[in-house]
């Protein structure tokens, strides 16, 4: 009997496209998008993959198998998501997929990470991610409403010019800086590349979103039924969501060097200085694994504001809030 009400509070009834975890509360957007990112979809069998498709099929024709459980349905509902990109109905390539976010995202994480880069390192990894990103943004976009290529081609451009231009630029101050002993100097070196990535996500969505000031988005009722179209609501999106994007690589980008520098004290490291890039590795992959669902739950997908914020003719309305969707990611 106990175990009956565990797994009927895990697995609530289905519901079809919608998250079995309350997205109202830090801790049910925390479990959404660990289900999200949960890179043990990648193995996913092309039958395990047909088998879910076809019992979500039989959900929407209410012909389920008898003794159907909600679980099987919700288990069958991440791994359709997982893989296949909901609009267009075909397979995300692999490294692109949410789900392969943290495990292919690692690489140039290390990468940027690594002590006391060389020019040419520090722009090839800067290019690797804002090239990963950008591939990850296009392979999961909204194809209801195409965005122009070129719009990408130039959140690409901005992204990639602005990370590098910013990571280059503050070495060469940390090198001039005679000042600094070279401890110090390489210490500071290694949280070059936040700054960098924070700016080329600011640069990425101000160019990728700006048609939105002029023709705003969309507001939705509290039954995610769209009122209007908002300028006001458009620019606060996109404020709120440059800020996330600010935020979001904080915990990747500054926590890893912090814990190596407290590693290369100890005389394990000191002995076998080989060992300093796979352990370099294993600590970027548990921090970008914990940090990342923990830095995108904090942030609601959707942000209510009161009518009286917005153009005149939302106040001409009966509801008192709406609501418009961040897109935090």
């Amino acid at each position: 009997m106990e175990s009956t009400s565990i797994s009927n509070h895990e697995y609530p009834p289905f519901q079809l496209k919608k998250s079995r975890f309350d997205q109202n509360t830090f801790f049910g957007r925390w479990r959404h998008f660990l289900d999200v990112i949960d890179p043990r979809t990648l193995f996913t069998t092309e039958q395990q993959l047909k088998d879910a498709i076809q019992l979500l099929d039989a959900f929407k024709s209410k012909q389920l198998p008898p003794g159907t459980t909600n679980e099987e349905l919700w288990r069958a509902q991440k791994i359709k998501q997982a893989i296949i990109h909901p609009d267009t109905g075909e397979k995300v390539f692999m490294p692109f997929r949410m789900s392969g976010f943290v495990p292919f995202g690692t690489v140039t994480v290390v990468g940027m990470l690594l002590p006391n880069p060389s020019f040419k390192s520090m722009i090839f990894w800067q290019w690797m991610n804002q090239t990963h990103n950008a591939c990850v943004n296009y392979a999961n976009r909204n194809a209801t409403k195409p965005t122009p290529t070129s719009r990408f081609i130039a959140g690409y451009v901005g992204a990639v010019s602005s990370a590098v231009s910013i990571a280059v630029g503050l070495s060469v101050i940390i090198k001039k800086a005679s000042k600094l002993n070279p401890a110090t100097r390489m210490l500071i070196q290694r949280f070059v590349p936040f700054p960098a990535v924070a700016s080329a996500n600011i640069c990425n969505v101000l160019l990728m979103r700006n048609s939105e000031l002029i023709e705003g988005i969309e507001v939705v009722d509290q039954y995610e039924r769209v009122v209007g179209t908002s300028k006001i609501a458009a620019r606060r999106a996109i404020k709120e969501t440059a800020l996330t994007r600010v935020f979001l690589p904080a915990p990747l980008l500054v926590i890893p060097p912090i814990i190596m520098t407290m590693l290369e004290k100890t005389k394990f490291l000191k002995r076998n200085p080989r060992m300093h890039l796979p352990v370099n590795a294993a600590v970027c992959c548990l921090v970008f694994g914990m940090a990342l669902p923990i830095a995108i739950a904090l942030f609601p997908q959707y942000t209510k504001v009161s009518v009286d914020e917005l153009e005149p003719e939302f106040q001409k309305l009966t509801i008192e809030e709406c609501l418009y969707y961040n897109k935090g990611l």
